[in-house]
Protein backbone atom coordinates (compact mmCIF):
# COMPACT_ATOMS: atom_id res chain seq x y z
CA UNK A 1 0.00 0.00 0.00
CA UNK A 2 1.34 3.41 -0.94
CA UNK A 3 1.73 5.91 1.87
CA UNK A 4 -0.38 9.06 1.49
CA UNK A 5 2.71 11.09 2.26
CA UNK A 6 4.37 10.58 -1.10
CA UNK A 7 8.08 11.01 -1.51
CA UNK A 8 9.16 12.41 -4.85
CA UNK A 9 11.37 10.20 -6.99
CA UNK A 10 15.05 10.90 -7.52
CA UNK A 11 15.76 14.22 -9.13
CA UNK A 12 16.64 13.87 -12.81
CA UNK A 13 20.20 14.52 -13.82
CA UNK A 14 21.33 17.05 -16.42
CA UNK A 15 19.69 16.73 -19.81
CA UNK A 16 21.77 14.87 -22.36
CA UNK A 17 22.77 16.04 -25.80
CA UNK A 18 21.10 14.89 -28.98
CA UNK A 19 23.14 13.63 -31.91
CA UNK A 20 25.30 16.30 -33.37
CA UNK A 21 25.94 17.92 -30.01
CA UNK A 22 22.62 19.84 -29.70
CA UNK A 23 21.25 19.98 -26.16
CA UNK A 24 17.72 18.62 -25.78
CA UNK A 25 15.07 21.01 -24.47
CA UNK A 26 14.07 20.54 -20.84
CA UNK A 27 10.67 18.93 -20.28
CA UNK A 28 7.98 20.77 -18.35
CA UNK A 29 7.09 19.01 -15.11
CA UNK A 30 3.59 20.04 -14.04
CA UNK A 31 4.02 18.26 -10.71
CA UNK A 32 7.18 20.01 -9.58
CA UNK A 33 7.52 23.76 -9.04
CA UNK A 34 10.45 25.65 -7.52
CA UNK A 35 9.91 29.20 -6.30
CA UNK A 36 12.79 31.66 -5.80
CA UNK A 37 13.44 32.92 -2.28
CA UNK A 38 10.82 35.37 -1.10
CA UNK A 39 11.95 38.80 0.09
CA UNK A 40 11.74 39.65 3.80
CA UNK A 41 8.25 40.44 5.08
CA UNK A 42 6.85 41.72 8.31
CA UNK A 43 4.78 38.86 9.74
CA UNK A 44 4.73 40.05 13.31
CA UNK A 45 1.26 41.64 13.21
CA UNK A 46 -0.59 38.33 13.52
CA UNK A 47 -1.56 38.16 9.84
CA UNK A 48 1.38 36.55 8.04
CA UNK A 49 -0.95 35.24 5.31
CA UNK A 50 -3.33 37.51 3.41
CA UNK A 51 -5.93 35.02 2.11
CA UNK A 52 -8.31 32.87 4.08
CA UNK A 53 -6.78 29.68 2.64
CA UNK A 54 -3.25 30.90 3.43
CA UNK A 55 -4.33 31.51 7.03
CA UNK A 56 -5.93 28.05 7.15
CA UNK A 57 -2.53 26.60 6.19
CA UNK A 58 -0.79 28.53 8.98
CA UNK A 59 -3.46 27.65 11.54
CA UNK A 60 -3.10 23.93 10.76
CA UNK A 61 0.55 24.10 11.86
CA UNK A 62 0.02 26.48 14.78
CA UNK A 63 -2.80 24.37 16.22
CA UNK A 64 -0.53 21.30 16.09
CA UNK A 65 2.62 22.97 17.47
CA UNK A 66 3.82 21.99 20.92
CA UNK A 67 5.97 25.08 21.56
CA UNK A 68 4.77 28.61 20.89
CA UNK A 69 8.30 29.99 21.32
CA UNK A 70 9.59 27.91 18.39
CA UNK A 71 6.71 29.18 16.28
CA UNK A 72 7.61 32.76 17.12
CA UNK A 73 11.25 32.19 16.13
CA UNK A 74 10.15 30.49 12.91
CA UNK A 75 7.88 33.43 12.09
CA UNK A 76 10.84 35.78 12.67
CA UNK A 77 13.07 33.62 10.42
CA UNK A 78 10.48 33.78 7.66
CA UNK A 79 10.03 37.51 8.11
CA UNK A 80 13.78 38.05 7.74
CA UNK A 81 13.86 36.04 4.48
CA UNK A 82 16.01 33.16 5.79
CA UNK A 83 14.12 30.54 3.71
CA UNK A 84 15.81 29.70 0.41
CA UNK A 85 14.04 28.57 -2.77
CA UNK A 86 10.97 26.43 -2.04
CA UNK A 87 10.23 23.30 -4.07
CA UNK A 88 6.67 21.96 -4.13
CA UNK A 89 5.77 18.43 -5.25
CA UNK A 90 2.71 16.30 -4.46
CA UNK A 91 2.64 15.75 -0.71
CA UNK A 92 5.83 17.67 0.04
CA UNK A 93 7.21 21.21 0.46
CA UNK A 94 11.02 21.42 0.71
CA UNK A 95 13.55 24.23 1.23
CA UNK A 96 16.88 25.01 2.86
CA UNK A 97 16.49 27.31 5.87
CA UNK A 98 19.36 29.32 7.32
CA UNK A 99 19.90 29.14 11.05
CA UNK A 100 22.68 29.78 13.53
CA UNK A 101 25.35 27.90 11.60
CA UNK A 102 26.81 28.78 8.19
CA UNK A 103 25.35 25.75 6.42
CA UNK A 104 21.54 25.83 6.05
CA UNK A 105 19.26 22.98 7.17
CA UNK A 106 17.18 20.90 4.79
CA UNK A 107 13.58 21.33 5.91
CA UNK A 108 10.31 19.92 4.63
CA UNK A 109 6.59 19.83 5.31
CA UNK A 110 4.65 16.70 4.31
CA UNK A 111 0.91 16.41 3.86
CA UNK A 112 -1.55 13.88 2.50
CA UNK A 113 -2.32 13.94 -1.22
CA UNK A 114 -5.96 13.67 -2.27
CA UNK A 115 -7.23 10.46 -3.83
CA UNK A 116 -8.84 10.18 -7.26
CA UNK A 117 -12.35 10.23 -5.78
CA UNK A 118 -11.54 13.45 -3.90
CA UNK A 119 -10.28 15.10 -7.08
CA UNK A 120 -13.36 13.99 -9.02
CA UNK A 121 -15.58 15.67 -6.43
CA UNK A 122 -13.47 18.83 -6.56
CA UNK A 123 -13.46 19.02 -10.37
CA UNK A 124 -17.18 18.30 -10.62
CA UNK A 125 -17.90 21.05 -8.08
CA UNK A 126 -15.69 23.53 -9.94
CA UNK A 127 -17.11 22.75 -13.39
CA UNK A 128 -20.71 22.87 -12.18
CA UNK A 129 -20.54 26.62 -11.42
CA UNK A 130 -18.95 29.12 -13.83
CA UNK A 131 -18.36 31.53 -10.94
CA UNK A 132 -16.09 28.93 -9.33
CA UNK A 133 -14.04 28.72 -12.53
CA UNK A 134 -13.87 32.51 -12.73
CA UNK A 135 -12.72 32.67 -9.12
CA UNK A 136 -9.93 30.12 -9.72
CA UNK A 137 -8.77 32.04 -12.78
CA UNK A 138 -8.55 35.15 -10.62
CA UNK A 139 -6.44 33.22 -8.09
CA UNK A 140 -9.29 32.95 -5.59
CA UNK A 141 -10.61 29.84 -3.82
CA UNK A 142 -14.34 29.95 -3.01
CA UNK A 143 -15.22 28.58 0.41
CA UNK A 144 -17.82 26.22 -1.08
CA UNK A 145 -15.30 24.78 -3.53
CA UNK A 146 -12.71 24.13 -0.81
CA UNK A 147 -15.41 22.46 1.28
CA UNK A 148 -16.18 19.97 -1.52
CA UNK A 149 -13.05 18.02 -0.50
CA UNK A 150 -10.49 18.06 2.30
CA UNK A 151 -8.44 20.54 0.28
CA UNK A 152 -7.30 22.66 3.20
CA UNK A 153 -5.14 21.10 5.90
CA UNK A 154 -6.51 20.52 9.36
CA UNK A 155 -4.89 19.91 12.72
CA UNK A 156 -2.29 17.18 12.33
CA UNK A 157 -2.28 17.18 8.51
CA UNK A 158 1.09 18.99 8.22
CA UNK A 159 4.06 16.82 9.21
CA UNK A 160 7.32 18.82 9.63
CA UNK A 161 10.84 17.41 9.33
CA UNK A 162 14.27 19.05 9.45
CA UNK A 163 17.95 18.07 9.40
CA UNK A 164 18.70 20.27 12.43
CA UNK A 165 19.33 18.63 15.87
CA UNK A 166 16.25 20.30 17.41
CA UNK A 167 13.55 17.70 18.11
CA UNK A 168 10.80 20.31 18.60
CA UNK A 169 7.50 19.80 16.86
CA UNK A 170 7.94 21.79 14.77
CA UNK A 171 11.44 23.22 14.96
CA UNK A 172 11.86 26.88 14.10
CA UNK A 173 13.16 26.04 10.62
CA UNK A 174 10.09 23.99 9.73
CA UNK A 175 7.86 26.72 11.14
CA UNK A 176 9.66 29.30 8.98
CA UNK A 177 9.09 27.15 5.89
CA UNK A 178 5.41 26.83 6.76
CA UNK A 179 4.98 30.59 7.13
CA UNK A 180 6.77 31.30 3.85
CA UNK A 181 4.67 28.64 2.11
CA UNK A 182 1.55 30.55 3.16
CA UNK A 183 2.82 33.52 1.14
CA UNK A 184 3.11 31.26 -1.92
CA UNK A 185 -0.46 30.11 -1.41
CA UNK A 186 -1.59 33.74 -1.22
CA UNK A 187 -0.10 34.43 -4.64
CA UNK A 188 -1.27 31.27 -6.39
CA UNK A 189 -3.77 28.78 -4.92
CA UNK A 190 -2.73 26.25 -7.56
CA UNK A 191 0.33 25.74 -5.36
CA UNK A 192 -2.02 24.24 -2.75
CA UNK A 193 -3.54 21.99 -5.41
CA UNK A 194 -0.03 20.79 -6.32
CA UNK A 195 0.68 20.05 -2.66
CA UNK A 196 -2.48 17.95 -2.66
CA UNK A 197 -1.40 15.98 -5.74
CA UNK A 198 -2.43 17.72 -9.00
CA UNK A 199 -0.57 20.24 -11.16
CA UNK A 200 -2.12 23.38 -12.63
CA UNK A 201 -2.15 22.21 -16.25
CA UNK A 202 -3.62 18.87 -15.20
CA UNK A 203 -6.47 20.60 -13.36
CA UNK A 204 -7.16 23.09 -16.16
CA UNK A 205 -7.18 20.30 -18.75
CA UNK A 206 -9.70 18.35 -16.65
CA UNK A 207 -11.92 21.42 -16.30
CA UNK A 208 -11.72 22.07 -20.05
CA UNK A 209 -12.73 18.46 -20.70
CA UNK A 210 -15.71 18.80 -18.39
CA UNK A 211 -16.75 22.04 -20.08
CA UNK A 212 -16.59 20.35 -23.49
CA UNK A 213 -18.59 17.37 -22.22
CA UNK A 214 -21.20 19.69 -20.69
CA UNK A 215 -21.50 21.64 -23.95
CA UNK A 216 -21.86 18.44 -25.98
CA UNK A 217 -24.57 17.18 -23.64
CA UNK A 218 -26.51 20.44 -24.04
CA UNK A 219 -26.38 20.32 -27.84
CA UNK A 220 -29.68 19.00 -29.19
CA UNK A 221 -30.10 16.85 -32.27
CA UNK A 222 -30.81 18.63 -35.56
CA UNK A 223 -34.55 18.85 -36.43
CA UNK A 224 -35.85 16.50 -39.14
CA UNK A 225 -35.76 17.90 -42.68
CA UNK A 226 -38.89 19.67 -43.97
CA UNK A 227 -40.32 19.37 -47.49
CA UNK A 228 -38.73 21.74 -50.00
CA UNK A 229 -39.52 23.00 -53.49
CA UNK A 230 -36.78 23.60 -56.08
CA UNK A 231 -36.49 27.30 -56.88
CA UNK A 232 -36.78 26.74 -60.66
CA UNK A 233 -39.96 24.71 -60.27
CA UNK A 234 -41.48 27.37 -58.02
CA UNK A 235 -40.77 30.16 -60.53
CA UNK A 236 -41.77 28.39 -63.77
CA UNK A 237 -44.80 26.44 -62.56
CA UNK A 238 -48.25 27.45 -63.85
CA UNK A 239 -50.07 28.04 -61.65
CA UNK A 240 -47.31 28.94 -59.19
CA UNK A 241 -46.44 26.24 -56.70
CA UNK A 242 -47.04 27.27 -53.12
CA UNK A 243 -43.78 27.57 -51.24
CA UNK A 244 -43.37 25.52 -48.06
CA UNK A 245 -43.76 27.35 -44.76
CA UNK A 246 -40.65 28.98 -43.26
CA UNK A 247 -38.41 26.77 -41.23
CA UNK A 248 -39.14 26.96 -37.50
CA UNK A 249 -36.45 28.74 -35.47
CA UNK A 250 -34.04 26.29 -33.84
CA UNK A 251 -34.32 25.87 -30.06
CA UNK A 252 -30.73 27.06 -29.58
CA UNK A 253 -28.27 29.13 -31.63
CA UNK A 254 -25.81 27.16 -33.71
CA UNK A 255 -22.18 26.63 -32.77
CA UNK A 256 -19.38 27.82 -35.06
CA UNK A 257 -16.77 25.48 -36.52
CA UNK A 258 -13.30 25.15 -35.05
CA UNK A 259 -10.95 27.67 -36.64
CA UNK A 260 -7.36 26.43 -37.11
CA UNK A 261 -4.38 28.60 -36.33
CA UNK A 262 -2.47 29.84 -39.37
CA UNK A 263 0.34 32.35 -39.90
CA UNK A 264 -0.94 35.94 -40.32
CA UNK A 265 -4.53 34.73 -39.78
CA UNK A 266 -6.91 36.24 -37.23
CA UNK A 267 -6.83 34.80 -33.76
CA UNK A 268 -8.96 31.61 -33.70
CA UNK A 269 -10.44 32.51 -30.32
CA UNK A 270 -11.50 35.94 -31.62
CA UNK A 271 -13.12 34.36 -34.69
CA UNK A 272 -14.97 31.81 -32.57
CA UNK A 273 -16.09 34.53 -30.18
CA UNK A 274 -17.44 36.74 -32.99
CA UNK A 275 -19.19 33.85 -34.75
CA UNK A 276 -20.78 32.58 -31.53
CA UNK A 277 -21.89 36.09 -30.62
CA UNK A 278 -23.40 36.71 -34.06
CA UNK A 279 -25.29 33.40 -33.93
CA UNK A 280 -26.66 34.11 -30.45
CA UNK A 281 -27.82 37.63 -31.33
CA UNK A 282 -29.38 36.46 -34.60
CA UNK A 283 -31.26 33.69 -32.78
CA UNK A 284 -32.56 36.11 -30.15
CA UNK A 285 -33.66 38.61 -32.80
CA UNK A 286 -35.36 35.85 -34.81
CA UNK A 287 -37.28 34.45 -31.85
CA UNK A 288 -38.10 37.67 -29.95
CA UNK A 289 -37.97 40.46 -32.52
CA UNK A 290 -35.48 42.62 -30.63
CA UNK A 291 -31.76 42.81 -29.92
CA UNK A 292 -31.07 42.76 -26.15
CA UNK A 293 -27.48 43.89 -26.66
CA UNK A 294 -28.26 47.17 -28.39
CA UNK A 295 -28.97 49.07 -25.16
CA UNK A 296 -25.83 47.94 -23.29
CA UNK A 297 -22.86 50.18 -22.60
CA UNK A 298 -19.44 49.06 -23.90
CA UNK A 299 -18.47 47.94 -20.37
CA UNK A 300 -21.69 45.97 -19.90
CA UNK A 301 -21.22 44.36 -23.30
CA UNK A 302 -17.62 43.39 -22.49
CA UNK A 303 -18.74 41.83 -19.21
CA UNK A 304 -21.56 39.98 -20.99
CA UNK A 305 -19.14 38.65 -23.61
CA UNK A 306 -16.71 37.35 -20.99
CA UNK A 307 -19.53 35.87 -18.89
CA UNK A 308 -20.93 34.00 -21.90
CA UNK A 309 -17.73 31.98 -22.19
CA UNK A 310 -17.09 30.09 -18.93
CA UNK A 311 -14.04 28.41 -20.41
CA UNK A 312 -12.25 31.73 -20.90
CA UNK A 313 -8.86 31.72 -19.21
CA UNK A 314 -8.40 27.95 -19.04
CA UNK A 315 -5.61 28.03 -21.62
CA UNK A 316 -2.92 30.49 -22.57
CA UNK A 317 -4.85 31.58 -25.67
CA UNK A 318 -8.15 32.14 -23.90
CA UNK A 319 -6.59 34.09 -21.02
CA UNK A 320 -6.08 36.83 -23.61
CA UNK A 321 -9.86 37.34 -23.73
CA UNK A 322 -10.04 38.81 -20.22
CA UNK A 323 -6.85 40.79 -20.75
CA UNK A 324 -7.90 42.34 -24.07
CA UNK A 325 -11.48 43.11 -23.08
CA UNK A 326 -10.32 44.75 -19.85
CA UNK A 327 -7.54 46.74 -21.53
CA UNK A 328 -9.92 48.06 -24.21
CA UNK A 329 -12.01 49.72 -21.48
CA UNK A 330 -9.14 50.79 -19.21
CA UNK A 331 -9.96 48.15 -16.60
CA UNK A 332 -7.91 45.32 -15.08
CA UNK A 333 -8.54 41.60 -15.61
CA UNK A 334 -9.42 41.40 -11.90
CA UNK A 335 -12.07 44.11 -12.41
CA UNK A 336 -13.49 42.11 -15.29
CA UNK A 337 -13.44 38.82 -13.37
CA UNK A 338 -15.38 40.39 -10.48
CA UNK A 339 -17.88 41.95 -12.91
CA UNK A 340 -18.30 38.60 -14.68
CA UNK A 341 -19.14 36.96 -11.36
CA UNK A 342 -21.78 39.66 -10.77
CA UNK A 343 -23.22 39.25 -14.27
CA UNK A 344 -23.50 35.49 -13.82
CA UNK A 345 -25.19 36.15 -10.50
CA UNK A 346 -27.91 38.44 -11.86
CA UNK A 347 -27.24 39.78 -15.35
CA UNK A 348 -27.27 43.55 -15.86
CA UNK A 349 -29.07 44.00 -12.52
CA UNK A 350 -26.35 41.97 -10.78
CA UNK A 351 -23.65 44.14 -12.35
CA UNK A 352 -25.51 47.24 -11.18
CA UNK A 353 -25.63 45.81 -7.64
CA UNK A 354 -21.85 45.43 -7.79
CA UNK A 355 -21.11 48.95 -9.01
CA UNK A 356 -24.00 51.11 -7.78
CA UNK A 357 -24.22 52.26 -4.15
CA UNK A 358 -27.54 54.10 -3.71
CA UNK A 359 -30.01 55.13 -1.03
CA UNK A 360 -33.11 52.93 -1.26
CA UNK A 361 -36.49 54.31 -0.23
CA UNK A 362 -38.13 53.21 3.00
CA UNK A 363 -39.72 49.80 2.79
CA UNK A 364 -38.08 46.45 2.05
CA UNK A 365 -34.62 47.68 3.01
CA UNK A 366 -35.82 48.93 6.40
CA UNK A 367 -37.54 45.62 7.08
CA UNK A 368 -34.41 43.60 6.26
CA UNK A 369 -32.53 44.10 9.54
CA UNK A 370 -35.46 43.02 11.77
CA UNK A 371 -35.90 39.97 9.53
CA UNK A 372 -32.22 39.08 9.85
CA UNK A 373 -32.35 39.67 13.59
CA UNK A 374 -35.34 37.31 13.91
CA UNK A 375 -33.35 34.69 11.96
CA UNK A 376 -30.41 34.96 14.43
CA UNK A 377 -28.24 37.16 12.20
CA UNK A 378 -27.86 40.25 14.42
CA UNK A 379 -24.48 41.59 13.31
CA UNK A 380 -25.32 43.27 9.99
CA UNK A 381 -24.59 47.02 9.86
CA UNK A 382 -26.24 49.26 7.21
CA UNK A 383 -24.60 51.59 4.70
CA UNK A 384 -26.72 52.94 1.86
CA UNK A 385 -28.17 49.87 0.06
CA UNK A 386 -25.83 47.41 1.82
CA UNK A 387 -25.90 45.35 5.01
CA UNK A 388 -22.52 43.98 6.09
CA UNK A 389 -20.65 41.91 8.64
CA UNK A 390 -16.88 41.40 8.54
CA UNK A 391 -17.17 38.63 5.94
CA UNK A 392 -20.74 38.69 4.55
CA UNK A 393 -22.72 41.36 2.75
CA UNK A 394 -26.20 41.76 1.28
CA UNK A 395 -26.82 44.39 -1.40
CA UNK A 396 -30.34 45.58 -2.21
CA UNK A 397 -30.68 46.00 -5.98
CA UNK A 398 -32.92 48.40 -7.83
CA UNK A 399 -34.79 45.34 -9.11
CA UNK A 400 -35.99 44.56 -5.57
CA UNK A 401 -33.67 41.55 -5.09
CA UNK A 402 -30.98 40.97 -2.46
CA UNK A 403 -27.53 40.00 -3.75
CA UNK A 404 -25.03 38.09 -1.58
CA UNK A 405 -21.33 38.96 -1.31
CA UNK A 406 -18.35 37.51 0.59
CA UNK A 407 -14.97 38.91 1.61
CA UNK A 408 -12.04 37.85 3.73
CA UNK A 409 -12.22 39.46 7.17
CA UNK A 410 -10.76 42.96 7.24
CA UNK A 411 -10.11 43.22 3.50
CA UNK A 412 -13.28 44.84 2.08
CA UNK A 413 -12.71 42.73 -1.05
CA UNK A 414 -16.31 41.83 -1.83
CA UNK A 415 -17.14 39.13 -4.41
CA UNK A 416 -20.63 38.13 -5.60
CA UNK A 417 -21.78 34.77 -4.25
CA UNK A 418 -25.05 32.87 -4.13
CA UNK A 419 -28.40 33.46 -5.84
CA UNK A 420 -30.40 36.73 -5.70
CA UNK A 421 -33.57 36.52 -3.63
CA UNK A 422 -36.39 38.97 -2.77
CA UNK A 423 -36.02 37.86 0.87
CA UNK A 424 -32.75 38.92 2.58
CA UNK A 425 -32.83 35.83 4.81
CA UNK A 426 -33.24 33.64 1.73
CA UNK A 427 -30.33 35.35 -0.02
CA UNK A 428 -28.17 34.88 3.08
CA UNK A 429 -29.16 31.22 3.37
CA UNK A 430 -28.12 30.67 -0.26
CA UNK A 431 -24.85 32.47 0.41
CA UNK A 432 -24.13 30.20 3.38
CA UNK A 433 -25.19 27.07 1.47
CA UNK A 434 -28.15 26.31 3.75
Amino acid sequence: MTSPYQRPGPRPGPRGRARGGARTAPLHDDRRRTFPPLPPADGTDGAFAATWWGNAWVEALEDTALDAARLARGRAYAGRGLVDAITVTPGRVTAYVHGSRARPYRTEIRLRVLGDDDWERFLDAAAARPDHIAALLDKDVPHALAAATDLLPRVGDLVPDCSCPDDGYPCKHAAALCYQSARLLDEDPFTLFLMRGRGEQEILAALSHRNAARTAAETTAAPPPVPTVPARAAVTATPAIALPPPLPPPPHPGRPPVYPEAPDAPDPLALELLATEAAARAHTHLTTGHDPVAALTPWQDAVRLAAAHPGSGLTASTRALYRDLAAALDRTPADLARAVAAWRQGGAAGLAALEDAWDPPAGPFDRARPALLAADFPHFRPWRNRLSTTTLQLRYGRDGLWYGYESDAGREDWWPRGTPDPDPVGALAGLLGR
